[in-house]
């Protein structure tokens, strides 16, 4: 992850203090930094907010719904959500006017979430039938890969926030650290957090490959294909 160049300042101006002040010799400044302020803290949760099943769609608005496909293609059943980042900042703040630096121990509080999964299936398709049972169970493989994927991202994102941050004070010239900290937030984190969250839909493409498209155009003897068919002649009338 790039930092900006502000808060790469920052860094190089810490470990000039820190370099300065081994633990056996420590400023006074960094000993009431490192001794009362506390540590560095990352606090971040994932909520899940279950899942609903919506019927009221016909293909052709799931189709539309869908936007980029196949010229010539339509859509059975779609699975949509959207996911949410957010990133507090809090944290002591100690300045010396001595030597015109202060420090600060951030607690950041992210917080990953996903609006409620939707899962469309097509209105042509009656519940209970077996073309319906095959794209909702299509759809629901979509509905888990969501579900696993918030725990993962999860992981990686702590992770990251545990390097960075290694549980020590930031120090800055005085006046700085509160807004180079949300600068590094804002231009670094937010972009890096939902950058991962995105990643999410390389696995959801794996799932729709034309030959499973193909095979949902076959099943259950045709049943898909006589329910469309009517539907597209009468679009067209």
């Amino acid at each position: 992850m790039k930092l900006p160049s502000a808060w790469l300042l920052l860094c190089a101006l810490s470990g000039q203090v820190q370099a300065q002040a081994p633990a056996s010799a420590r400023t006074a400044f960094q000993a009431r930094c490192e001794d009362t302020i506390g540590q560095s803290v990352s606090v971040l949760t994932s909520q899940q907010n279950g899942y609903r099943i919506d019927n009221s769609y016909s293909y052709h608005g799931l189709s539309s719904m869908k936007g980029n496909r196949a010229p010539g293609s339509y859509v059975l059943g779609l699975t949509r959500t959207e996911s949410r980042v957010m990133v507090g900042v809090q944290g002591r703040m100690l300045s010396d006017p001595a030597s015109g630096y202060e420090c600060v121990a951030p607690r950041l509080e992210v917080k990953l979430t996903y609006l409620p999964i939707v899962v469309y299936v097509g209105r042509e398709f009656a519940p209970g039938t077996c073309a319906y049972r095959e794209i909702l169970a299509h759809e629901l493989r979509h509905r888990d890969i969501y579900l696993d994927y918030l725990p993962r991202a999860e992981k990686v994102v702590s992770a990251a926030l545990a390097r960075r941050f290694q549980g020590k004070p930031l120090y800055a010239p005085a006046g700085q650290v509160r807004s180079l900290l949300q600068r590094e937030i804002d231009s670094a984190w937010l972009p890096f957090i939902k950058a991962e969250m995105t990643k999410v839909e390389r696995l959801q493409a794996a799932i729709d490959t034309p030959q499973e498209y193909a095979r949902l155009g076959k099943i259950c003897a045709g049943e898909v294909q006589s329910l469309i068919r009517p539907a597209k002649r009468q679009r067209n009338t």
